[in-house]
């Protein structure tokens, strides 16, 4: 693959045991577990990981904070949501911790609905929802940008402000990425003018290649006036030795979601979001789509990046992989459960095909 792609993880902080399935420990949202999965990613060639975000969860750039912490070259990608955090405070905390981690922070900023009521927020319609979180990009990124910036939006003003610590430039790199997810003719505006990457579900190639030229050609008719968006793909890899065992593993595993015996998997399915929904329909095409992308986890409680899979050795994964890098995805967030031990086997085995 490309020597610009980059691979990422993920990491649950989550309340729950057995999130989507993990091992169920007393302690497996402790400091020491959530770290020794982060340096299990820095040991096993990862960049970093999605440390993801909504209410009722552990706060997310807490973790990333004491995570970034106890590693050295492990970079948070850190959920947000505008609502959750004012620009300025926001812009201030990640320069704050991009300059003492030493330019590691990432940021996805995440628009999807989530208890708002419950810490003091409020929104409109969808269109409304998209239009603050474009406005929430734009200032954070003319803050980390500009000095003294001055701003009056719909829903968000600044006088005079000017963030510190400065984000110096490192390997052209101006500030923190802005990863960006979401599927409505809303939100691909917004990713289209104010995103660094755009992320998107495991869908089959067809339609990653015809959102990625949509994208490009909104981007053009919206008048970008930032470095060409990027591209991104989140989703579950199932690797084993062997294809007949991945398999095997894989339609045991969904047998034991059908029974719900198989941890919690149902945080994204409170709401169900236009890419979701593009998600579950793509069962109704079949259980197995492209060469291995698994569509059953859906019809059985799998959300977000666990509703499609994709399944096989670590040959077969890596050969999907690349197709998606050949229609111009070149920022890859995978996982599967345990986490820790994915982490490892997944590292060894998968990662050094990508890169050869």
């Amino acid at each position: 693959m490309s020597s610009r792609s980059e691979f990422l993880w993920y990491i649950p902080n989550d309340v729950k045991a057995g999130h989507r399935g993990d091992v169920a420990t007393d302690d497996h949202n402790s400091l020491d577990t959530l770290t020794a999965q982060a340096k299990a990613i820095e040991k096993h060639g990862w960049k970093g990981a999605l440390i993801g975000t909504g209410w009722g969860r552990p706060d997310t750039f807490t973790i990333a904070t004491a995570l970034a912490a106890r590693t050295t070259t492990f970079e948070p990608l850190i959920a947000v949501r505008p609502g959750y955090w004012k620009p300025a405070n926001f812009a201030s905390s990640a320069a704050t911790l991009d300059q003492l981690s030493g330019g590691r922070v990432r940021v996805n900023v995440v628009s999807g609905q989530d208890e708002l009521a419950a810490y003091g927020d409020s929104e409109g319609d969808q269109s409304q929802r998209y239009a603050r979180t474009k406005e929430f990009m734009r200032l954070v990124r003319r803050l980390w940008t500009e000095e003294n910036v001055a701003f009056t939006g719909d829903y968000f003003q600044v006088t005079g402000s000017t963030v510190v610590p400065r984000l110096g430039a490192r390997d052209n790199r101006l500030h923190p990425k802005l990863y960006f997810g979401g599927a409505s003719d809303a939100a691909e505006r917004v990713a289209a003018t104010e995103a660094d990457i755009q992320l998107f579900w495991g869908e089959p190639l067809d339609g990653v290649r015809q959102r990625i030229e949509r994208l490009k050609t909104l981007s053009k008719t919206l008048d970008r006036d930032i470095a060409p968006l990027e591209f991104g793909l989140r989703i579950t890899t199932l690797v084993r030795d062997t294809t007949e065992q991945a398999w095997a593993d894989a339609e045991a595993k969904v047998a034991r979601m059908a029974e719900g015996m198989a941890g919690s998997w149902q945080d994204h399915r409170h709401t169900v979001a236009v890419g979701q929904q593009r998600l579950l329909d793509l069962a109704a095409r079949g259980d197995v789509l492209d060469d291995n992308l698994y569509t059953a986890p859906g019809k059985f409680g799998g959300g977000g990046a666990s509703t499609t899979w994709l399944v096989g050795s670590a040959e077969d994964v890596a050969r999907s992989l690349r197709k998606y890098e050949e229609v111009g995805i070149t920022h890859f967030v995978l996982s599967d459960t345990p986490y820790l031990a994915e982490i490892q086997r997944q590292g060894d085995r998968l990662l050094p095909l990508l890169r050869a």
